[in-house]
């Protein structure tokens, strides 16, 4: 496999992941670590990227919520952005940190443009989250094998 067509193939997991798609980066990310034929921290800056644009899609969804909520595509059921927003509610931009969790993750994001969560802090706390799992990722894995 090309490293072109890795990096990608890993940014487009990352990307779907944070999104509508059920993806798992966290797979990719392992798998393209364990061959060590590419440089961990190009990896880790593809797949934060792709992670971090991710919720920014989540969060201008958010944005323009009321117009999307009932579409059979909105990544979110109600039940899950009803749950993000009363966590977002209650502990505010830090719950942003939370990210990068699986089924909880993606309606933060949500929230917070539903929240009116101005972009930069927005931006700053996410990219911390996404970043910081696949530097533990890649951190165990390394030291793993």
């Amino acid at each position: 496999m090309s490293a072109l067509a890795a990096y990608c193939g890993l940014f487009l997991a990352a990307f779907a992941a944070a999104t509508i798609v059920p993806a798992q980066s966290e797979a990719v990310l392992a798998g393209l670590l364990a061959t060590r034929n590419y440089a961990p921290a190009i990896l880790i800056l593809v797949a934060g990227i792709g992670n971090v644009l991710g919720s920014v899609v989540n969060w201008l969804l958010g944005r323009g919520v009321e117009r999307f909520r009932e579409a059979r595509w909105f990544p979110v059921s109600a039940k899950n952005l009803e749950r993000a927003g009363n966590w977002y509610r209650r502990y505010g931009w830090w719950s942003l940190l939370l990210s990068w969790l699986p089924i909880v993750g993606d309606p933060l994001t949500v929230a917070a443009g539903i929240m009116r969560e101005p972009f930069g802090r927005f931006l700053v706390v996410v990219s911390i989250a996404k970043f910081g799992r696949y530097i533990v990722l890649a951190a165990l894995v390394l030291n793993w094998l």
